[in-house]
């Protein structure tokens, strides 16, 4: 049973390291917007269903040291039937129920939204934001800004190869596909400044090409941008 033990507290360990790297500027599980958040809470309810099926294949893997006489009348087939396929499958479809049913309640929340529409483009090696909505269709280098909690549709393409738009705080991320627009709507829960990336690689500066998201107040929103391209404009 020793070494079972000592194999159990090795995996605590190590999920307790790898969780507290848990957070920072570009983690998805420190969400602060409703799309982050349902895609943190499906990471969640996946660890829980894998740490299910670990402890029971640990607790198994000891039955085999100890054997209990109960355990011999179990035959071969049972343990394929019932330990490999019906536990996993119960586990498994735990899983997609939970999917659906995040993934229905972000979309009815996105359908009653009235979404602000921003313009990303990516080049080598930069992102390119127009606002087509506010007064002169003004664009900002390397930083979006948007109102905080107001829905913001992203329509994200490329002017040369595939890049890909991802704030992992604020939603998932999409694909930058030249001669095409991709769509993916951001909502900052509050103000503040969200980090981004290009998560496709695409060339020598591939790792050079990130991008802020800088949330306002909705009060001060069209004059912090307009503030932010005059400032823009003067370098």
């Amino acid at each position: 049973m020793r070494p079972v033990r000592v194999g159990l507290l090795c995996g605590i360990g190590l999920a307790g390291v790898v969780l507290s790297a848990c957070s920072g500027p570009l983690s998805t599980l420190d969400p602060a917007g409703p799309a982050a958040e349902s895609i943190a809470l499906l990471w969640w309810i996946m660890l829980a269903g894998a740490i299910v099926l670990f402890v029971v294949v640990v607790g198994l893997f000891s039955l085999a040291f100890v054997r209990p006489a109960w355990l011999s009348g179990i035959s071969a087939r049972n343990w394929i039937v019932h330990g490999g396929i019906t536990m996993s499958s119960v586990v498994i479809l735990m899983l997609l129920v939970a999917a659906f049913i995040l993934g229905e309640r972000l979309i009815a929340r996105q359908l009653a939204d009235s979404p602000l529409t921003v313009q990303a483009n990516g080049r080598m090696w930069v992102w390119e934001f127009a606002y087509p909505e506010a007064d002169g269709q003004p664009v900002t280098i390397g930083v979006l800004h948007i109102p905080a909690g107001q829905p913001v549709d992203v329509r994200v393409t490329s002017s040369d190869v595939i890049h890909s738009f991802w704030s992992p705080r604020l939603a998932g991320k999409i694909d930058a596909v030249p001669g095409h627009e991709n769509v993916v709507r951001l909502t900052a829960d509050r103000p503040g400044t969200y980090r981004g990336v290009c998560a496709e690689f695409c060339g020598a500066g591939h790792t050079d090409m990130r991008f802020s998201v800088v949330a306002h107040p909705p009060g001060e929103y069209e004059q912090a941008l307009a503030e932010a391209v005059t400032a823009e404009g003067a370098r």
